[in-house]
């Protein structure tokens, strides 16, 4: 579905992602997870065309999207939704939906003088798409609401369902988890997995929460550095020592100590070195 080939973005001397290659099968739910910095966002902004790449190709279905606008792959049904809600916080959730499809015969001032009917029955037609979309996410109880004034996790179910109202064939999904209480993530993990199961959606997912990567995602790809360090199923991935001394920064072998023996005749830092292990591991667990 999306492969892309030795990407690289630099920004001066910062190589922000460099030389990354992967590939998001179709119908799957891909997650990419990688600490702070790893590139992870550079890369989703690259495969959306926010940033042109310094130097590599993107291809969906085969078709060379490297660089094209982000207006550009919302036609081609690449679509993505951000961490932090972009709503119409003025409009209602009807309204945030209906607004989604383009190129409406309403668009245009001289055909809502001269093709009324048409316009009236499109306007119908996506109402109807619109209300089934919010039936689906469990959202009929706040359709007529301000997308404003709702919780943030019913914002980012709005987000999704906007991609819902266009038929995308890949969404990506930056940490949708970010901010959402564990009630209403489990509802979006629902939904994507329904989305996924039931209407052939593929996803790429940004997420920091690993029991909701481990839920959702195979495979599981990590970055560090810019770079693809490890791909495979999330249990595999976990218990990766490559992946582990990632998320440990500069990682365990560069730790330069003297070991000290305590009174009891411990390794001090043989110890510190399995805990911050241990630490490590749970919080991928």
């Amino acid at each position: 579905m999306i492969r892309v080939e030795s990407i690289s973005k630099h920004f001066g001397g910062l190589k922000a992602v460099n030389d990354a290659s992967i590939c998001i099968q179709a119908g799957s739910i891909t997650g990419l997870i990688g600490p702070n910095g790893a590139g992870k966002t550079t890369l989703f902004n690259l495969i959306a065309g926010v940033y042109r790449p310094t130097s590599g190709k993107i291809f969906l279905d085969d078709d060379d999207i490297t660089g094209l606008k982000p207006h550009q792959l919302f036609g081609k049904g690449l679509l993505r939704t951000f961490q932090i809600a972009h709503e119409f916080s003025r409009l209602t959730v009807l309204e945030n939906l209906m607004m989604v499809p383009g190129g409406q015969i309403g668009e245009s001032l001289m055909n809502t003088w001269f093709k009324r009917k048409d316009m009236m029955r499109e306007e119908t037609r996506i109402a109807e798409k619109a209300f089934d979309v919010v039936e689906f996410l469990n959202l009929s109880h706040v359709v007529n609401e301000l997308a404003g004034n709702l919780s943030g996790g019913q914002k980012k179910l709005l987000e999704l369902g906007r991609t819902m109202m266009v038929d995308a064939k890949v969404v990506l999904l930056d940490e949708v988890g970010a901010g959402v209480n564990r009630t209403l993530l489990y509802e979006i993990g629902d939904a994507i997995l329904r989305l996924n199961q039931e209407r052939g959606y593929t996803f790429c997912m940004i997420e920091h929460d690993m029991e909701f990567i481990s839920r959702l995602c195979d495979p599981v790809i990590v970055m560090a550095e810019g770079a693809v360090l490890a791909q495979g199923a999330a249990v595999e991935v976990r218990s990766n020592e490559q992946v582990i001394e990632a998320y440990l920064g500069r990682g365990l072998k560069n730790k330069k100590q003297t070991p000290s023996v305590d009174h009891n005749g411990h390794n001090d830092v043989t110890e510190t070195k399995l805990m911050d292990k241990e630490d490590t591991e749970a919080s991928l667990s």
